[in-house]
């Protein structure tokens, strides 16, 4: 028998002083929503509904998309071995990590330019994690200004992307903080854009680029037109890059994104240093796949590392971050330990708890929901991965997701 409660019941359990805010996922999905029945489902409902050139970059990668494939293959490589006869009805899924509590062991991850996809995407975001009790992390190329983000959505962070230039770290590591936001995310992989030929095949490209053959992709895709791109443009004006600094950068038109991005190949160890000693909050760097550099992050300071690879999104053939996961674990030495990456069971967030991950992020399907269904969507989403983690935690024969361990997984395949 499975406990009663929502995920959002269950955050409500924890301690007053770490509890997740205004916890409260819908008990029963919509109409709508009820033939969405795995996180799958969203991301093929996203490619009927979103234009070629937004479902290509949010579903691409690099070059081969070898880094990409095997994201979703590492965890096949693994199969369970579950204990039998034991009590577990009393089963919870709330997860402390860096001082608080939340709901289920993983959460939104940044995804940048959300509100081309979705109709004001980091919003729906931040108001859906902060119902179901889990923390999203806002992407620095969003579209939509920081302090309205968090002001929605009290348990979201701060991602950065950032230039090795101290004039513009410290205005905006004073401005996220001057929002509420109480952690920071420094993403470390993204030294040069990445070779995504998909999107030039599909014909995306920042700055945005009109031309006759995107104007039909929009008209042959009437939901998101109007429902997206024309309501956008009436409600809030063209969308600006609203925080890549510390003030607004410049509209997903202009020529001059590229000089206002910066040149990331010059950001060294030194800047997160930089970033330590003016930031108060939870420091994290993302992007870390070597034990060394997770070693090196922990003498820095960094409170966590979230062990990723992009999404396969920067250097094609880089391995799978539940390859490297033990490894960066065991020098971890304190520090909390994430990862993202080809998430997309509960089953697969079981297995990367079970191999040293005490948190997962989720990213492309949390768009797909949100560009077919909105908020509603996400927050169905967020339920049928939750479910799914409960259901498999009885089976396993566990209460907790922290009682997992390598002793729980036998290797089926690879090396």
């Amino acid at each position: 028998m499975a406990p009663e409660g929502s995920v959002a019941e269950q955050a409500q359990a924890a301690p007053a002083a770490q509890q997740p805010s205004e916890a409260r996922p819908a008990a029963k999905a919509p109409r709508n929503l009820r033939g969405f029945l795995s996180l799958e489902d969203f991301e093929r409902a996203a490619r009927r509904h979103l234009p070629r050139m937004l479902h290509g970059f949010i579903s691409g990668a690099v070059e081969t998309d070898a880094s990409l494939r095997d994201n979703r293959e590492a965890f096949a490589e693994w199969g369970f071995v579950p204990r039998v006869l034991v009590d577990t009805a009393g089963r919870e899924t709330t997860t402390e990590l860096l001082g608080r509590r939340y709901a289920a062991p993983f959460g939104i991850a940044p995804m940048g330019a959300s509100a081309l996809s979705a109709y004001r995407g980091d919003i729906v975001f931040a108001r859906a994690a902060a119902a179901a009790g889990i923390p999203m992390v806002l992407s620095a190329s969003s579209l939509i200004p920081l302090e309205e983000v968090r002001a929605e959505g009290p348990t979201s962070w701060y991602q950065g992307y950032l230039p090795g230039d101290p004039s513009r770290i410290e205005p905006l590591v004073d401005r996220v903080a001057a929002a509420g936001f109480d952690t920071f995310v420094l993403t470390v992989d993204v030294p040069v854009s990445a070779n995504r030929e998909n999107n030039v095949r599909n014909g995306y490209s920042l700055p945005l680029r009109p031309t006759p053959w995107l104007a039909w992709e929009g008209i042959s895709h009437p939901r998101w037109l109007f429902g997206t791109a024309f309501r956008t443009l009436l409600n809030h004006g063209m969308p600006h890059f609203e925080n890549m600094d510390a003030y607004r950068g410049p509209p997903v038109l202009s020529s001059k994104l590229a000089r206002a991005f910066g040149q990331r190949d010059g950001l060294s160890w030194e800047h997160l240093e930089l970033i330590r000693n003016r930031w108060h909050g939870h420091l994290v760097v993302k992007g870390v796949m070597s034990a060394e550099d997770a070693r090196i992050a922990r003498e820095f300071g960094a409170d966590g590392v979230i062990v990723s690879n992009h999404g396969g999104r920067q250097l094609d053939g880089t391995a799978s971050p539940l390859r490297v996961l033990p490894a960066v674990a065991a020098e971890a030495g304190g520090m909390a330990v994430m990862l993202d990456g080809g998430i997309r069971r509960g089953t697969d967030v079981l297995k990367a708890l079970a191999l040293g991950a005490q948190f997962v992020f989720v990213g492309r399907p949390f768009i797909c929901a949100a560009a077919v269904r909105g908020e509603p969507g996400v927050r169905h989403a967020i339920t049928l991965l939750w479910e799914e983690i409960q259901r498999n935690m009885a089976m396993l024969g566990i209460t907790d997701p922290a009682q997992i361990g390598p002793e729980m997984l036998l290797r089926l395949r690879g090396g």
